[in-house]
């Protein structure tokens, strides 16, 4: 049977100036889509089976820009977890050279236990309701009447989850506010919190580009610092104190949720314009004692009806 669809697995950016190898399905390519992207073409003609492809280091670093300095990036590529990736392993929050001569390695092993953390941490990430676009200002970037009605829906949702949450920390961008405002309705009594690190902004340059949208590179320079200093200080494994599983929610914006699921499953962050969020949809990351990471959905926004979905 003829492929449909070329598939190309690459690895960017190797130490070494290492080969990028690309295996590639090729087969008869279809024709653009109506309102869908465009499909990569061919030329000449068409193997009935996949070949393998080796492309010099030079085609790998001109498809591959290289990333801002704050985006630390193993050596060796993918197939990689770095588990101290929040910095709170255990084994980097002690001085190993200082131990006690004569109990040694149980000394250590009881401050390795001491610096382990115990509880889990359930994040929420929710993206913000449909708002006015017209607003020439943030504080006229209000949320529409539907927007309302988004933020009402996400607020019974989170509700009917049954959990114990302990903090709403949100944008101060206007929509984020009103949208934690209406959310926190259905929550009494958990404690709320503004923030300019979690402001709407430019993360990172994408990969691929897009031509729709285009921010000046200072915007990138300072928006993805601030974007980045937002992942540190917020997505990390549970303090070694906490004894206790806990859910926090955090109302934002598209383009920071994106970039902090990228950096929070250690994915290429460049590739955070290639998911789409609908208005008031729920994200929900899952981090364990260990530092391992994993997302249990993804712009979800199935508890509203059809009528009530925007993506703006």
């Amino acid at each position: 049977m003829s492929f449909r669809r070329a598939l190309a697995l690459a690895a960017c950016g190797l130490a070494g100036g290492s080969v990028l190898f690309s295996a590639v399905g090729v087969g008869k390519q279809p024709a653009h889509g109506a309102g869908g992207d465009a499909e990569t073409r061919s030329a000449g003609a068409a193997p009935a089976a996949p070949g393998l492809l080796l492309l010099p280091p030079a085609a790998a670093s001109s498809s591959c820009p290289a990333a801002p300095g704050w985006v630390e990036r193993p050596a060796g590529g993918g197939g990689y977890w770095d588990s101290n990736w929040d910095r709170r392993e255990p084994l980097a929050l002690i001085n190993r050279k200082k131990k006690n001569e004569e109990t040694g390695e149980e000394e250590l092993a009881s401050r390795l236990d001491h610096c382990k953390a115990k509880a889990t941490r359930h994040i929420f990430l929710i993206r913000h309701s449909q708002y006015n676009l017209d607003g020439r200002i943030d504080k006229d970037r209000i949320l529409t009447q539907l927007g309302r009605e988004q933020a009402e829906l996400t607020g019974r949702r989170l509700a009917s989850f049954g959990l114990k949450f302990d903090t709403i920390i949100h944008s101060s961008m206007t929509r984020a506010t009103e949208t934690t405002d209406i959310i926190s309705k259905h929550l009494p009594g958990v404690k709320k919190i503004s923030t300019d690190l979690l402001r709407e902004g430019a993360p990172i340059e994408p990969v691929p580009p897009v031509s729709h949208w285009k921010p000046e590179a200072v915007q990138y320079y300072e928006d993805g610092a601030r974007i980045e200093a937002a992942f540190r200080n917020y997505i990390h494994r549970a303090d070694a104190k906490q004894e206790e599983d806990s859910y926090e929610i955090f109302v934002c914006h598209a383009n920071v949720i994106r970039y902090i699921v990228c950096r929070a499953l250690q994915f290429p962050p460049e590739g955070w314009l290639r998911m789409s969020l609908n208005n008031g949809s729920i994200t929900h990351l899952v981090i364990r004692p260990s530092g391992r990471v994993a997302l249990r959905t993804l712009g979800d926004t199935g508890f509203m009806p059809p009528d009530k979905i925007t993506r703006t």
